[in-house]
């Protein structure tokens, strides 16, 4: 007897190491992650195109002051200009995928080209063909948020917060147990008068779509979290950008995207001036679905534009080389739920054999 259990005890360890073996090394303590919706490749590389400043394609109101703000003698230059934070800080410090000039195209494997579809896609590490609709439904997947929730060293340290009310359905928050603010005031449990003042702000904007909220409280909300909370993983789900793409107000799509800009670096900056978070953490960019590449379809997504199966996504934090713009590197929105698990020590693909594969690079070998 008492050598089975020497022998028992044996394999436990040795079952152990070798579970320890297979789980990638942690990369960084914390991650955020920040989804800009429906935002397009063509002006993620390029900056603002010239062809849609203009009133009747564009509905821009004002097409030679937008000129002025934002377009430039390259694409180089219009780019940062849009988006200074990404391409000045995340593009040269971390790696960027999508850019189809250099044969790094980054898809979207689902076939649908919408939100739902899109977000399950990105969280659960792959499609699901019964995700086909954005509507109010409990996703049955599990996600890689919940899958680290459910983690002894994550339980209670994830956080999500959204500019569209279906983020509570899509992270399935009654199974979850999730808190995931997509709707109503920005801050749930407010403690104190900050808490307060937030959530009498944003009461006072016009819910002008409904479903969708301004991006300005989300982030608001986000970074309180962050403060008070001290969460490892958050996630941030912003959402003008798309909401301005339908309107076709190029002009608001511009200006959103260069604000989700502004919020990106604040959310980091606050995040390396804390001790918790300073030189620990990782930062993930992506989006949901891309949009049309024409003057007549730019406005608008889903299985008949074609164009908006084309994604982008960019890592950036320890571990990670500053590779910049990949070459050579295709990549899916699949794999930004085992990339976002990878960086913090865990292995999500062995949840499911269906969930793909860490961004190819992303982690630097030991």
């Amino acid at each position: 007897m008492r050598r089975l259990v020497f022998v028992a005890v044996g394999l436990f360890f040795a079952l152990t190491i070798s579970a320890a073996g297979n789980r990638p090394a942690p990369v960084a303590r914390n991650v955020l992650v920040v989804t800009l919706d429906g935002v397009r490749w063509q002006e993620l590389f390029g900056g603002a195109q010239r062809d849609l400043i203009d009133e009747k394609v564009g509905g821009v109101a004002d097409p030679s002051g937008l000129r002025a703000r934002f377009l430039r003698a390259n694409s180089d230059e219009a780019r940062r200009t849009l988006m200074p934070f990404f391409w000045t800080t995340i593009a040269t410090k971390g790696q960027v995928f999508g850019d189809a000039t250099r044969e790094s195209a980054a898809r979207v494997t689902n076939g649908l080209w919408f939100s739902y579809p899109g977000y399950n896609e990105m969280l659960a590490g792959r499609a699901d063909p019964r995700i086909d609709s954005n509507d109010r439904v409990a996703n049955p997947n599990v996600t890689v948020l919940e899958w680290l929730n459910a983690r002894p060293s994550f339980t209670g340290r994830v956080a999500a917060f959204g500019s569209w009310e279906l983020l509570p359905y899509i992270l399935n928050g009654k199974r979850s147990h999730l808190p995931a603010n997509g709707e109503g005031a920005p801050i749930a449990d407010p403690r104190s008068e900050t808490d307060r003042a937030l959530n009498e702000f944003a009461a006072d904007i016009p819910p002008y779509w409904g479903a969708t909220r301004f991006d300005a409280p989300t982030m608001a909300g986000a970074i309180e979290c962050l403060k008070r909370d001290r969460p490892r993983v958050l996630y941030v789900m912003l959402g003008e950008t798309d909401e301005w793409g339908h309107e076709r107000r190029y002009d608001l799509y511009l200006d959103a995207m260069w604000r989700s800009d502004r919020f990106v670096r604040r959310l980091w900056d606050l995040a390396q001036s804390m001790p918790d978070y300073a030189g620990q953490t990782a930062l993930v960019v992506a989006t949901d679905h891309g949009r049309g590449a024409t003057e007549k379809d730019w406005t608008d997504h889903g299985r008949k534009v074609p164009a908006a199966e084309r994604v982008w996504l960019a890592v950036m934090g320890p571990g990670t080389d500053p590779l910049g713009v990949r070459t050579e590197a295709p990549a899916t929105l699949s794999q930004l739920a085992a990339t976002l698990a990878a960086l913090v020590g865990e292995d999500f693909t062995t949840f499911s054999a269906d969930v793909a594969p860490p961004l190819p690079g992303v982690i630097m070998k030991k």
